[in-house]
């Protein structure tokens, strides 16, 4: 069984020997739920799913949510874990480790450990996050059991390297299509070529300058990009149809109805057409809430953006105020090397459990 009690570097690398590629959780949800049941007290568990959940219920007048995911990306020759020194000292691999196995055993950890918490908890540790939206496991409980997302804050423990990392970016997708006439590239007079059309978009992607919005402290840089260009038919024909794919990347001060239309605003005037193909909002960090305020506090201040888009955003739109934290480094998730340094688990441990017992 997993040792809750024990160390949680030891705990980690007991997670990352179970594999748990998205869609095959089933045994890890089954060892982190007999684990809870068999030494935690105080606790209301359920499972949800290859999800578990689990809660106090003290009547206390604050409640913190601790959330992670179980799954991971498919592993690269990289399980079980080991353990090394290297220039980093004490480092754990394996696949999972910073991609939040490290930061679900945190919280694991001081479920166990934290006799007497200052704040009612909420554990929920869940499935198929590293996979399409529409199989996400944290949905799936917020439609299903929206009791349980309730909380003044939540921390999800995504890799942040030791950092709060408030709130997240909006993220906006469209294609940029343009029209022509095909003709052949010999008389290419005779033709329209959408291809040529397309300059104009790219020049004012090139020429973009981004704003930088300061919100709460944290200051969230955006980003309008080109990700794909499709078009051409073959080498002696002008196309007749080309588009460009657009990542906009928002501060959570816009909505994506607000970020849509400074999309069109940049492209006004040109003959193309814009279908937006995906987006999903962003968090507001929410730190001056008391909950989220006293978890700043607990990291010295130690808090800045989070650059793209996490499971935050699902909170912030029930009116949670959420925030990104684990030790974990975020440039190491998915390698074929991921890894995570033994004092960064150590340390998340430190930070949190002062802030959990208040």
């Amino acid at each position: 069984m997993l040792d809750l009690h024990g160390d949680p570097i030891e705990l980690t690398a007991a997670l990352v020997d179970i594999p748990s590629e998205s869609r095959h959780e089933k045994r890890i949800a089954d060892e982190v739920e007999a684990a809870l049941r068999a030494q935690t007290s105080g606790f209301e568990i359920i499972r949800n799913g290859d999800a578990v959940l689990a809660r106090t219920r003290r009547n206390l007048p604050t409640r913190v949510l601790l959330a992670g995911h179980l799954d991971t990306v498919p592993a690269a020759d990289n399980l079980p874990s080991r353990r090394s020194t290297d220039t980093d000292g004490d480092v754990l691999y394996g696949c999972g480790a910073a991609d939040m196995k490290s930061g679900d055993a945190v919280f694991l950890h001081l479920a166990a450990t934290v006799t007497d918490p200052a704040y009612d908890l909420t554990l929920v540790l869940y499935d198929c996050e590293e996979i399409e939206a529409a199989a996400n496991g944290l949905g799936r409980i917020e439609r299903e059991l929206p009791q349980w997302l309730s909380a003044d804050v939540a921390i999800l423990g995504e890799p942040t390297a030791g950092h709060i990392e408030a709130g997240c970016q909006g993220t906006l997708r469209v294609v940029v299509s343009a029209n022509g006439i095909r003709a052949h590239s010999a008389r290419s007079w005779l033709g329209d070529n959408a291809i040529h059309k397309l300059g104009e978009v790219l020049a004012r992607l090139a020429e973009y300058r981004a704003r930088t919005v300061d919100i709460d402290g944290c200051e969230y840089r955006e980003g309008l990009s080109a990700v794909r260009v499709d078009g051409g038919v073959a080498g002696n024909v002008i196309p007749d149809a080309a588009s460009v794919t657009v990542n906009y990347r928002f501060a959570p001060d816009r909505s994506p109805a607000e970020a849509l239309q400074h999309v069109r605003d940049v492209f006004a005037g040109i003959d193309v057409l814009i279908e937006q193909t995906d987006c999903a909002a962003g968090a507001l960090p929410g730190l001056s809430q008391p909950a989220a305020k006293a978890l700043v506090d607990a990291a010295g201040g130690n808090v800045r953006a989070k650059y793209g888009w996490t499971d935050v955003a699902r909170f912030a739109a029930l009116g949670v105020p959420a925030v990104n934290f684990g030790p974990g480094d975020p440039n190491l998730a998915h390698r074929r090397d991921e890894r995570v340094p033994a004092a960064a688990i150590t340390a998340a441990v430190a930070m949190l459990r002062p802030y959990l017992s208040g």
